[in-house]
């Protein structure tokens, strides 16, 4: 029986609820894959709509020795200078062929990590990880676009673009299921696209 390819999701106190939804459940659901929670502290934490969340487990590498991939969930949180440092699991699981994703400020911990040097990226717009982090590995390849960047194993939204950020994520965690990608992708086209025909 082959294993379930896991994904952890990193999430910290004022996480947005809105940003995980879909790719969790699909990974679970959809995928056939498995989605745990994890976070620095050991909460329980609250989410910007006011939902309680009790992490799986902490972010060390040696307890997530059996994760596929990596999704870090955007937060306030992540913009304080105090900021949780889960730059090693995100670079472990990089280094070991995982992929590695963020979401709106979710994205910084990346950043920090140094993961988008010599990768395309996007966040949530033009200058808006230097003004939290006045500089960082790889500023020159960022991409103004409303949608997610994957680049490799790298992928990256603004916290509006939780679809494609999906998307992006699981075309890369599960190449083989192509197919079942592209339903996806025209199931979330389709709510928009019936929409405007209305109007």
């Amino acid at each position: 029986m082959e294993r379930k390819r896991t994904v952890g999701f990193v999430f910290v106190e004022g996480f947005a609820d809105w940003e995980f939804g879909m790719l969790s459940g699909s990974v679970s659901e959809w995928f056939g894959g498995r989605a745990i929670s994890l976070s620095p502290s050991p909460g329980p934490l609250k989410s910007i709509g006011g939902f309680r969340l009790i992490p799986d487990r902490g972010v060390a590498s040696s307890d997530n020795l059996d994760l596929d991939a990596v999704a870090v969930i955007g937060s306030d949180t992540w913009s304080e200078r105090d900021a949780p440092d889960i730059a090693p699991l995100l670079k472990d699981v990089l280094a070991r062929g995982g992929i590695v994703g963020g979401i709106c400020a979710g994205t910084l911990a990346l950043a920090r990590a140094g993961l988008f040097s010599g990768r395309k990226h996007t966040s949530n717009g033009p200058g808006w990880i230097e003004t939290r982090l006045n500089s960082y590995a790889g500023s020159e390849l960022y991409q103004d676009v409303p949608y997610a960047v994957r680049d490799g194993h790298v992928v990256s939204a603004a916290g509006t673009a939780s679809g494609t950020f999906a998307i992006a994520f699981l075309e890369a965690l599960f190449p083989e299921q192509g197919p079942q990608v592209a339903e996806m992708r025209d199931m979330i086209a389709r709510e928009f696209t019936s929409r405007n025909e209305k109007d």
